[in-house]
């Protein structure tokens, strides 16, 4: 059986179904797929820079509770509800990650989905690896 451990934080929206936040197995920090949910109110930021500003506030938060930070991120999946917003999306994301042009960047993929849940205009699935002692 893989060893696994779940991360939990009030810093970011608890989960709605049957998931964790995020799980820990070995060197690698596996986190759920963000929306721009606000962890106090649990409802869907107004728009899509507030939605993804809350993501990437969203993702500290895991990250944080599980011991990475930005700079430990290994992979990242982007989706959009519009494939026309990944620039502005993009713009974000590159402000918000550490070490811009100085350290690698995590390898990316991106994509438009038919639907995302409760409406939500960007989600991001964030894989980190766990920081070596």
């Amino acid at each position: 059986m893989v060893n696994k451990i779940k991360i939990a934080t009030n810093g970011a929206p608890h989960s709605i179904g049957t998931h964790s936040q995020a799980v820990r197995t070995g060197d690698l920090v596996f986190l759920t797929g963000q929306t721009g949910r606000d962890p106090d109110t649990g409802k869907l930021e107004e728009g899509l820079e507030a939605q993804t500003r809350r993501i990437l506030s969203n993702v500290d938060a895991i990250l944080n509770a599980a011991g990475c930070s930005p700079a430990d991120i290994v992979k990242v999946v982007l989706l959009l509800a519009d494939i026309k917003d990944f620039k502005a999306v993009d713009q974000l994301y590159a402000a918000w990650l550490p070490g811009l042009g100085v350290t690698p960047l995590p390898a990316r993929t991106a994509f438009a989905a038919l639907a995302l849940p409760a409406g939500a205009l960007v989600m991001l699935d964030v894989i980190a690896a766990y920081p070596s002692d």
